[in-house]
């Protein structure tokens, strides 16, 4: 055969894949098209991260169990904080080599990782829903090391950081709009607590709440819709191991809701003492001589010690729950539990495991409730409500004094007991409770977090973008500049009238030193010879200037102080060099250009 037979052949399959990318390209493109154009590609989108959402979650629980089963020989049906564990090495043991773990991996990150790592509502708030998919599988990994040697943590943080970090990465494949890339990312939440806690209603609010800051018609369908989706796939391939059962309750009457209220409101005052607990053990942590890696063994002692007790403080607390509120426990060991596992808690969350604290308050807030059902009979002389009732109305009122969201825990509520009735009492305590913290505390556990960080956002709510709107990206560049020491007349011959409005005046190290009107100095009357006079006299906002990272907001508050319609901008407060100049008007311009912008997107105008 000819050797230009013989490369023809060769060149065919070669040609055929070439003439494939076409092809393949065009329906990716015509995939993003139809995700970016239609509100029906944004359901579809939802569609696939509510199935793996639901997978993520699947895998992560059987991770989680098989852990707990190798490491604590427990069986195949039980769960780890409701076994009989007491006084076994293994309770002891496993949660300080847990600790050791967690330490080795973060001196790995520490060189590797540089940045801090972002959780979904900070993704949200800031970044536009842009959420990096290996720090959420990192962060999954460490949720998984805590959980699964016993640290008293839950893995709800796990879930939704891995199925927002999954959703993030889809919708920037696909190219989404920003507001539709906050909303998938919501969904990736979604479906990750609407598939651990087998409650599609839950979910979605969960997303409304806490992860996209608020409800709108476009986003619904897709929310909705993947969270359905999540449920569907767990229960499918996992069962109903995650549902929460309460057992028999008995009936609400309108006197109860009093009880509910005062519920709510004690519910909130221990959320705080909670959320206040952590942050201080941290900042005993970050105030000790301690190392950070190190920090993750010593909590395991704590948390061991307090296990050699009560296995019942260990992990997340699904186990212990059910057994809480299926058995009548006497009032002493309830308040020695509900203190063991709050100590337990905070420990774990100030050393440094990771987790989170959804499913733990629930199951701190049920215990809460069945004491104060206990104390009520002291007061009253017999029960008003069964122990359960109180305890759901305690969980849902404590997990909203501390997770937030109180639709979310209103439907989880709802979703747990099918009963109307007790889902409106829950209402009345978990309102009571928000309405408490927002007045008293006004964080949620996730935004006070950012609040000790130094962060200043309080939810979701996109506030990125003005961020982004920098001054640094609207200011001219292009600015005219005189010497503090020039006379009248250099002024005139450098700013001849009509040629600009202001010269920025600088000193002979070029550091700013104000403004001068221009058309002011012409106006001014000038005797005869005075032109040689200095131009100090027409200086103005000597003090006042802008800085490149200022934000729109920033901007228009310093220009409303100085009473100036334009501002120049230096590059930071030592060296004082003018880089720009800014004006008011474009400002609040390129303000309400954004505003419009979000308005838009956030109705699906655009």
């Amino acid at each position: 055969m000819r050797p230009a037979r013989r490369m023809q052949i060769r060149l065919k399959p070669l040609l055929a894949r070439l003439a494939a990318v076409p092809r393949r390209v065009t329906r990716l493109s015509e995939l993003r098209l139809f995700a970016r154009r239609s509100e029906l590609g944004l359901v579809f989108a939802g569609i696939v991260v509510g199935l793996t959402s639901g997978l993520a979650v699947i895998a992560m629980s059987f991770v989680s169990l098989q852990l707990h089963r190798t490491i604590f020989g427990i069986g195949e049906y039980e769960r780890l904080s409701s076994s009989d564990l007491k006084g076994e090495i293994a309770t002891f043991i496993a949660p300080i080599v847990g600790g050791i773990l967690l330490g080795l991996i973060m001196l790995m990150l520490a060189s590797w990782r540089k940045k801090p790592m972002l959780d979904p509502i900070e993704a949200n708030a800031l970044h536009g829903g842009r959420l990096s998919l290996t720090d959420s599988i990192i962060v999954a990994v460490q949720n998984l090391v805590s959980n699964g040697f016993g640290a008293s943590v839950g893995l709800e943080a796990g879930y939704t950081q891995l199925a927002s970090g999954i959703a993030s990465k889809l919708g920037i494949k696909l190219e989404l709009r920003r507001g539709d890339l906050r909303i998938l990312l919501g969904c990736g939440a979604a479906g990750a607590i609407a598939a651990a806690f087998n409650a599609p209603l839950t979910g979605a609010f969960y997303a409304f709440e806490l992860i996209i800051g608020t409800y709108t018609i476009v986003s619904l369908t897709p929310v909705v819709v993947s969270a359905l989706v999540a449920n569907l796939v767990t229960r499918l391939l996992w069962g109903d191991s995650f549902t929460i059962d309460i057992g028999s309750f008995g009936e609400v009457v309108p006197a109860d809701y009093l009880p509910a209220i005062v519920l709510g409101a004690l519910a909130a005052g221990v959320g705080i003492l909670v959320m206040k607990g952590v942050s201080l053990t941290e900042e005993l942590a970050r105030r000790s001589a301690i190392a950070a890696p190190l920090r993750p063994p010593i909590g395991g002692l704590v948390v061991g010690a307090l296990a050699t007790l009560s296995p019942q403080v260990l992990s997340g607390g699904h186990g212990a729950l059910h057994l809480n509120l299926s058995h009548d426990t006497p009032v002493m060991m309830l308040v020695a539990l509900f203190v063991m596992k709050v100590v337990a808690t905070a420990v774990s969350i100030g050393s440094g495991f990771r987790g989170g604290l959804f499913f733990a308050s629930l199951f701190m807030g049920a215990l809460l409730g069945k004491l104060y059902a206990s104390l009520i009979v002291l007061i009253v002389g017999h029960e008003t409500l069964t122990p359960v009732i109180y305890a759901v109305v305690g969980m849902s009122a404590l997990a909203v004094a501390i997770i937030g969201g109180p639709l979310t825990m209103t439907f989880l509520a709802l979703e747990i007991t099918g009963d109307f009735p007790i889902t409106a009492l829950v209402l009345a305590a978990v309102l009571t409770s928000s309405l408490v913290v927002r007045t008293t505390f006004g964080y949620s556990f996730a935004t006070w977090r950012f609040h000790l960080r130094g962060e200043s956002i309080r939810s979701a709510h996109d506030v990125g973008w003005i961020r982004n709107l920098t001054v640094g990206r609207m200011m001219r560049p292009d600015v005219r500049t005189i010497s503090s020491k020039a006379t009248l007349a250099e002024l005139k011959a450098e700013f001849p009238l009509g040629s600009a409005q202001r010269a920025i005046v600088v000193d002979e190290t070029n550091r700013y030193g104000g403004v001068i009107l221009v058309p002011e100095v012409y106006a001014s009357p000038v005797e005869t010879g005075q032109d040689d006079a200095g131009i100090g006299r027409f200086i103005r906002n000597a003090n006042d200037f802008l800085q490149p990272a200022m934000n729109a907001r920033q901007a228009a508050a310093l220009f409303d102080k100085s009473g100036s319609d334009a501002l120049a901008v230096v590059n930071n407060l030592i060296e004082r060099r003018v880089v720009g100049l800014l004006t008011e008007s474009h400002t609040l311009r390129r303000y309400s250009e954004e505003l419009d912008r979000r308005r838009r997107e956030a109705s699906g105008e655009i």
